[in-house]
């Protein structure tokens, strides 16, 4: 999942700077992790030490409570009988990497990621946009080709991936909603020749940068194995201890999982 959250990171800082090329700096000073990352490893630590799922993002959220959460989930954090919210941000969608790493059937996949969704993001496109990125990692690690995940998200998600990036961005900007940024984090993963242009072109649409970037990222790294040791080295510069060390136990995880 260190994809997801590299991506995060990268694009932090173009989240309210936006921009419509691939031809930035990856990192600067201003580059931080944000409420995708926490989230994240929320729920990587959930499927670990098999943890309530709204329990455990609400440990990290309180934890992290200046991170950049939406309002809704500030208020659902800090509630004393939190509720889901018929949310259909992309929220759901950004922390759900670990669920398409963890889980070793599709069907597994699917059931887990709506199950991370719905403590928050319950409206069915909340929910979709969480199943179709995890169902994209799972996809990507188990060897299918860019043609079978378009293929099977379009079918299975009804999300339109025929368009391109360059017909996508000259009219493209800000949508926090699931169906209005994960089918184009898609796209620029399915666009991408590596991991490190997959983050670009996912940023250069101009939109919810930092959640776009993660998504993109997450499926990514599935996909082509390996994240490039200077974005590795860049992001762990900008986690703490706590969150660096769910991260290295996760990748211990997968690999006996």
């Amino acid at each position: 999942m260190i994809g997801a959250i590299a991506g995060d990171i990268i694009g932090s800082v173009y989240e309210r700077n936006s921009i419509k090329k691939t031809d930035f700096p990856l990192f600067s000073p201003r580059s931080r992790f944000t409420d995708d990352t926490v989230l994240t490893v929320a729920i990587a630590d959930a499927i670990m030490e098999k943890k309530d799922y709204a329990e455990t993002i609400r440990e990290y959220g309180l934890l992290y409570p200046n991170a950049g959460y939406g309002g809704s989930f500030y208020k659902w954090l800090f509630s004393e009988n939190p509720q889901p919210y018929q949310s259909y941000g992309n929220g759901s969608a950004m922390r759900v990497s670990p669920v398409g790493f963890a889980f070793q059937t599709l069907p597994d996949v699917l059931r887990e990621a709506e199950g991370s969704a719905a403590i928050t993001h319950n409206h069915p496109e909340g929910i979709k946009g969480a199943q179709a990125t995890a169902a994209a990692i799972f996809l990507a690690r188990n060897g299918a080709s860019k043609g079978e995940i378009r293929q099977y998200i379009s079918d299975t998600f009804g999300y339109d991936l025929e368009q391109t990036l360059d017909e996508i961005r000259p009219h493209y900007f800000f949508d926090v909603s699931c169906q209005g940024s994960v089918p184009q984090s898609i796209v620029a993963f399915l666009e991408s020749a590596n991991y490190e242009d997959a983050i670009r072109k996912a940023v250069s649409l101009g939109g919810d940068s930092d959640t776009m970037a993660c998504i993109a990222g997450g499926i990514a790294q599935a996909y082509y194995k390996e994240v490039p040791g200077f974005i590795v080295e860049e992001t762990r510069k900008r986690l703490d201890h706590r969150l660096l060390g769910v991260i290295g136990r996760f990748m211990e995880h997968i690999k006996i999982g």
